[in-house]
């Protein structure tokens, strides 16, 4: 158990993060049964036993082997299995077994060391059961006999502590003692001259006693040889002899040579030379030649497993006279073992979002070899995100120094290099491969920045049209990507209800028939979530273009047909080949070439006489008018557009041919008669207009609007108060419509051979001016009835146009 002092140390230690400076000191006796209690460490560490589970608290000793055992529930260190301090220690004067408590979370060490104390479980051995002495019967009294004391494996006053002879003899006593530390000796002395013709052999026992309670012997039999006269005994050159070997030294390498020296001649001078049995046979590994005393290697040496050899050799003569010298071969180490590593704990999987600092791998390294070969360093090769620190003694730490990233690299072998200062070095490498777990810090990435999808108007419903596709660095649930529609802001705009997108493969749908002319583009929002947690979205925008299909045919604009009949242009006769007559306006709701237009003559009364310009649509005169031609023209243009199949419209129209149309001057008695011709004309023109009022009276005002406005687009043609007669039409045609700021009506008859006409009065007078009503006269006449013109309304005319002024000096009365 630990002093009162080792306690007080212990808790001046504890603050300290790593270890203690100061081990904890305890002593066990030897032979101690498995599971003796040695101490409880948990309370000298002033820790709890919740403590050491919670922070997993285990033993690490250099050699790896565990003698000890820690009792987490208790806290006590007790024994594992039966310790012997001789096989631990051999015969050291202090047997210390070492080892670190380690804690965890944080990383904490206590230096342990267990005094394992010696008990008398050893009886003195002597190296041989049986010696021989072959004594010259002339040796004098107090002559000695050197002899090879007996070994005990114990130590301290467990060793041997006293000799004795039994039966006690009169020739002989035992004396022993030392002459240093390390040099024990015992000796036979000779007490009483001895006489072989008296006795020519003797025989006793030599016991050995230890000190301890109770106390062991051991004994040898010792048997004298009384021999007649050699008066020399061999003398060793030395005492002791020293050498050295290294440990790799080849089998049959010469250590070192012992001599002695005889002064008699013949037998009794020869020497020969032999090994002492020692106890625990050091000798095995080595053997000596008996004439030369040289001494040889026999096998391999390990440096590792014994540093030295204590040798005893025995130099006889021929007479029976012998010497003991002693022989130390000190082993050279040689940088044979390569460093170790041990590895205590590793972690492997390691989150992607572990701490700079975590710890990855602790592990400790040791060499067998000693000085310059057991020194070691640690590297740890080419990594720029772990690092390798000292953690305590022998011990480091692998642990990172910056954030990880699976995406990166999920995998990293990191090698541990240990190598000692030997010549060469010696290295161990240790792999330690730590996968790293993946954490959900990716979000989706669309493979486009935007898509453009295309589909034709008119299509099915649920028509695939595309797909998006995002990919997520991220692995397992985390890169499970998912796709829907997003709202463009917010909850502001909520998706497009006529797209759908596939959850899982991303495809891009569109759910009803389009009209390339109600919707050209469409623009949503895709988002692509994973399954992480919390998950992470990425949005793309999608743009659905809707590509147009010849599905609109032509509308014709100009001239309008809504009137029946169609409404009329007029062309005087004197006009010549390229007169612009009118101008076809026509517009499609289609794009694109399906919307590209082009004009053709269809039919004509005379097709012949007029032109059609096949892109922009004006009709024109082919050929001058003569007197054959009819004085109506009818035409029908086809209008028709570039799609495939094309799409095409008619616009039907007449043309008037008039005669003389610049001299308007008609004699007042013409005009009377013409005005009395056509009053039956009026007549019915005033009866045909009230029934129409009537009609319109019942029906709506809005109505009876609308149909009066179309009644003044269809009533003949308009002169402009901004311009002359064919410039108005010229405009009309190109804006599609005709403005009626001004609105007359001109009464023509067609049969007449003569140039000449005449202006009828209005029909309806309490119309206003800007209306228009239409009568029909008698034959074939057509009356108009219009408001005044201003001069300078009418800059120019053509040939056979009415001037302002001529208009203006008519009289309507």
């Amino acid at each position: 158990m630990a002093t009162a002092r080792q306690v007080l140390c212990l808790s001046a230690f504890l603050c300290l993060p790593h270890a203690l400076s100061e081990p904890m000191r305890y002593s066990v006796t030897e032979e101690a049964a498995s599971g003796s209690v040695v101490a409880n460490v948990a309370e000298d560490a002033g820790l709890s036993p919740a403590q050491l589970s919670a922070r997993r608290a285990r033993l690490a000793s250099e050699d790896g082997r565990q003698h000890f055992r820690l009792d987490r529930g208790t806290g006590r260190l007790v024994v594992v299995e039966r310790l012997d301090r001789e096989e631990l220690c051999g015969q050291s004067d202090t047997c210390t077994l070492s080892f670190e408590l380690l804690l965890a979370n944080p990383l904490q060490f206590f230096r342990v060391e267990v005094a394992v104390e010696d008990i008398n479980d050893h009886s003195p051995v002597f190296p041989e059961e049986r010696v021989t002495f072959k004594i010259l019967e002339t040796s004098n009294p107090g002559s000695l006999f050197p002899l090879e004391g007996a070994r005990d494996l114990d130590v301290g006053s467990n060793s041997v502590q006293a000799y004795s002879i039994a039966p006690e003899n009169e020739y002989f006593r035992v004396s022993f003692g030392s002459e240093n530390e390390d040099e024990k000796y015992i000796e036979l002395i000779l007490e009483k001259p001895l006489d072989r013709e008296e006795q020519a052999e003797l025989g006793f026992s030599v016991i050995a006693v230890d000190g301890g309670s109770p106390p062991r012997s051991g004994t040898t039999q010792i048997h004298i040889i009384v021999l007649d006269v050699n008066d020399n005994v061999p003398i060793f050159t030395q005492k002791v002899y020293s050498g050295q070997v290294l440990e790799n030294a080849a089998e049959g390498s010469v250590v070192l040579s012992v001599v002695a020296i005889d002064q008699d001649a013949g037998l009794n001078g020869d020497i020969s030379y032999q090994f002492s049995q020692g106890a625990g046979h050091s000798h095995a590994a080595f053997a000596i030649d008996p004439s030369s005393g040289e001494i040889k290697l026999t096998k391999p040496l390990d440096f590792e497993a014994a540093e030295k050899y204590e040798l005893s050799v025995r130099a006889t003569d021929g007479g029976g006279l012998s010497a003991i010298c002693r022989v130390l071969v000190e082993v050279v180490d040689v940088n044979d073992n390569a460093p170790e590593v041990v590895v205590s704990s590793f972690s492997s999987p390691l989150p992607e979002n572990a701490l700079p600092g975590t710890v990855v791998a602790l592990f400790a390294v040791r060499d067998r070899d000693t000085g310059a070969n057991g020194k070691i360093s640690c590297a740890l090769a080419d990594q720029l995100l772990f690092s390798l620190r000292p953690a305590y003694k022998n011990y480091y730490e692998v642990v990172t120094v910056s954030t990880l990233d699976r995406e990166e690299t999920a995998r990293h072998i990191l090698t541990v290099t240990a190598a000692d200062a030997g010549s060469p070095p010696l290295t161990t490498t240790q792999t330690f491969t730590v996968d790293i777990l993946d954490v959900n810090d990716n979000a989706p990435v669309f493979n486009q920045t935007s898509y453009t999808m295309y589909i034709r108007e008119n299509n099915v419903p649920k028509a695939l049209v595309g797909s998006v596709s995002a990919a997520d660095a991220d692995v397992g649930p985390n890169a499970k990507v998912t796709y829907s529609l997003a709202a463009a802001h917010s909850t502001e705009h909520p998706p497009c209800s006529c797209i759908s997108v596939n959850s899982e493969n991303g495809y891009v749908f569109v759910l009803r028939p389009l009209d390339y002319e109600q919707v050209r583009q469409i623009e949503v929002l895709v988002s692509a979530s994973d399954a992480g947690s919390p998950p992470l979205t990425a949005n793309v925008t999608v743009h659905l273009v809707v590509v147009d299909e010849n599905d609109n045919a032509p509308l014709v604009l100009h001239p309008s047909q809504d009137s029946s009949p169609p409404s009329s242009e007029l062309l005087p006769m004197s006009a010549e080949a390229g007169y612009l007559i009118t101008k076809v306006v026509a517009v499609d709701a289609d794009s694109g070439q399906n919307s590209w237009l082009s004009y053709q003559l269809l039919r004509a009364t005379d097709p012949g006489l007029f032109a059609v310009g096949a892109q922009s649509g004006e009709v024109q005169l082919r050929r001058p008018v003569t007197e054959k031609d009819a004085v109506k023209q009818k035409l029908i243009v086809l209008v028709r557009d570039n799609g495939r199949p094309p799409l095409s419209a008619t616009a039907a129209l007449s043309v008037l041919l008039l005669k003389d149309f610049s001299d308007m001057r008609l004699p007042q008695s013409s005009l009377a008669m013409e005005d009395e011709g056509g009053s039956l004309t009026t007549y019915l023109i005033i009866s045909l207009a009230f029934v129409s009022l009537l009609f319109l009276t019942f029906t709506s005002a809005f109505v009876a609007h609308k149909v009066c406005k179309r009644k003044k687009l269809k009533g003949g043609h308009v002169l402009y108060g901004t311009g002359n007669l064919q410039s108005g039409v010229g405009d009309a045609a190109t804006v599609g419509t005709l403005p009626h700021a001004y609105c007359y009506e001109i009464s023509l008859t067609t049969g007449s051979g003569s140039s000449e006409f005449k202006f009828l009065k209005p029909i309806l007078p309490s119309l206003p001016p800007q209306h228009c009503a239409t009568g029909r006269g008698t034959d074939d006449e057509e009356d108009f009835s219009c408001g005044p013109i201003a001069a300078e309304d009418v800059p120019r005319r053509n040939p056979g146009m009415l001037s302002a002024e001529q208009f203006n000096s008519l009289s309507f009365n």
